[in-house]
């Protein structure tokens, strides 16, 4: 691994290829903070890929993607005087330290429940009106629904245990099932969304992340599903010709792979 000092060599490194394609290079000119916008999103999904792939290979070449992007946006902001890589660099240092008064100061705390708790305490010192605020408008509804219960759970709105979590997800699939038998498509959907959202507090009950949990799965199913179809083509028959019978057959081929 590097030192510190050819770390920081690196990081000015590319501070300086930064300033050389913002002078030099059409495209990189024309950047904003609005078009890199989506571009930042997509590389963070491709770097969740590569950890939940747990490619090694991979991860370090997404994170250099997204580091890219830090200092696209640090030299966007310096080019109006708004802000640049040290200001971003110094608030998340200030941050992080006045966040953490049980290592910068006196304060103490016996586990990482007090240390969440402490750190949603202090974010409403520094002016913020709801424990909420900091949840993303734009995050996708499943990874909104977990930041909402870990930060709720943070001052200590939530289920003491697990099995209370269990009940709850049954009362609310019952719910679900008396709209799902009066057929009214608006109370159904309204007691779907109540069910996913004890489904992810229960997860995070089990110590289960929903979006990592339902990603696997999605991996898993593509895999035999693909497994499926190369085994149709085999027999040169179209999926839609055979029976579900005959499809299970290879479907069961496929979990023990």
């Amino acid at each position: 691994m590097n030192n510190r000092k050819e770390q920081l060599a690196a990081i000015d490194r590319l501070l300086t290829i930064m300033q050389e394609l913002r002078e030099q290079c059409p495209w990189d000119k024309k950047q904003t903070l609005e078009s890199l916008r989506h571009l930042t999103i997509e590389e963070t999904y491709e770097l969740g890929d590569a950890i939940l792939d747990k490619n090694m290979e991979e991860i370090p070449k997404e994170l250099g993607d997204l580091l890219l992007h830090i200092v696209f946006y640090a030299k966007i902001g310096s080019e109006t005087n708004d802000f640049d890589i040290a200001s971003i660099a110094n608030g998340i240092c200030d941050k992080l330290i006045s966040r953490h008064p049980h290592i910068y100061a006196d304060v103490k705390v016996k586990d990482e429940e007090e240390v969440k708790a402490n750190w949603e305490a202090l974010k409403l010192k520094e002016g913020k009106t709801s424990v909420l605020e900091g949840v993303p408008k734009s995050l996708p509804a499943l990874v909104k629904s977990q930041r909402i219960q870990d930060k709720v759970a943070g001052i200590g709105f939530d289920w003491e245990r697990p099995e209370q979590v269990k009940e709850k997800l049954e009362e609310e699939l019952a719910e679900l099932q008396v709209e799902v038998d009066a057929g009214d498509r608006d109370k159904i959907e309204a007691e779907f969304g109540d069910v996913l959202f004890s489904l992810v507090n229960y997860g995070k009950h089990l110590g289960v992340n929903p979006e990592d949990a339902l990603e696997r799965t999605n991996k898993k199913f593509i895999k035999r599903f693909q497994y499926l179809e190369s085994k149709a083509k085999e027999l040169g028959k179209e999926l839609r010709d055979m029976t579900l019978a005959e499809m299970d057959v290879y479907w069961e081929e496929a979990k023990k792979g």
